[in-house]
């Protein structure tokens, strides 16, 4: 495709379930991207064979986001639910301020708010507060859980189904990545309307998780059940998987939210601004049949009576 102008955009989490989608979608649309990773591996490579320019490096380290940077436009920021984040926004800031970089996307979250009891969910708050004091045009993303929950937490029992969360009867609208991946990119490549706004996003139908399971049973042609389990349980099968502390929190104070409706609602952003109609839970799940074959990587067998 021919390159639509010479602008340079930087990926951060460029192997994640958002960033991997948009090197994709800018690269077709004809722009150059920088792909910033932690480490060379399989993904990276893919990433690279696909036209990426790789970066290696730490968005806790000043130098390696520093040389990120260079020659920048507009980058996208996005920081896992890890210690650290609050100091990778500030490096961050700094080294896109140092470099003349125009715009960034910011990955926040749906609890992100100055009374969030989670510490990553304070931070994002934080976070945000701190990208829009700077000179460029910010734009923060706050999604309500991924339709990508649904396959981390699944259990496979022979020809059955389950979803054992602490989530009780609340109810949210499934994003999937890739659709959040059409805002992002459709944002780097015109952010002079959405500067200093942040945009929630939902999937298309709001349900609660018997509603997500009864979906989930359509795609897959098999029984599928929801059990709800306390939080206290939830922490403990968190740690028994070697969860580290700052995820329990974080995990455990979101589920209250949850229960109390603050990941609930359903917009058209997605269509709007991303020009693309989100995927439902069904079409989720049939895309990704694969991921349910066996158990996700957070299942929680119940305990052994």
């Amino acid at each position: 495709m021919t390159k639509n102008d010479d602008r340079l955009f930087l990926i951060t989490g460029a192997t994640g379930n958002t960033g991997k989608t948009t090197v994709q979608l800018l690269l077709e649309r004809g722009h150059r991207v920088r792909a910033l990773v932690h480490r060379e591996d399989d993904r990276s490579r893919q990433l690279a064979a696909t036209g990426a320019e790789i970066a290696v490096g730490d968005l806790l380290n000043l130098y390696d986001v520093s040389s990120a940077m260079r020659g920048v436009s507009g980058a996208y920021f996005c920081y896992p639910i890890a210690p650290g984040l609050l100091d990778a926004t500030v490096t961050f800031a700094q080294a896109a301020t140092e470099a003349g970089v125009r715009s960034v996307v910011d990955m926040s979250q749906i609890s992100a708010r100055r009374e969030a009891v989670s510490n990553q969910a304070r931070q994002h708050w934080l976070g945000e507060r701190l990208l829009d004091r700077t000179t460029m045009l910010t734009a923060h993303l706050r999604p309500t859980f991924f339709a990508e929950w649904i396959s981390w937490w699944w259990g496979r029992q022979g020809d059955e189904g389950v979803l054992r969360l602490p989530f009780g009867s609340g109810r949210h609208a499934p994003v999937a990545g890739v659709d959040q991946a059409y805002v992002i990119a459709a944002i780097l490549e015109k952010p002079e309307p959405h500067d200093r706004q942040t945009y929630p996003l939902h999937g298309p139908v709001e349900m609660d998780h018997y509603g997500i399971a009864m979906a989930v049973s359509r795609a897959l042609g098999i029984p599928v059940t929801y059990e709800p389990i306390s939080i206290e349980e939830f922490a403990d099968g968190l740690a028994c998987l070697g969860k580290p502390s700052h995820l329990i929190q974080h995990l455990s104070n979101v589920a209250t939210d949850y229960q109390h409706g603050i990941f609930q609602g359903t917009n058209n952003l997605i269509e709007v601004i991303g020009n693309r109609s989100p995927m439902t839970v069904e079409e989720f799940v049939i895309d990704r049949r694969h991921d349910f074959d066996r158990n996700g990587s957070n299942f929680m067998p119940p305990k052994s009576s």
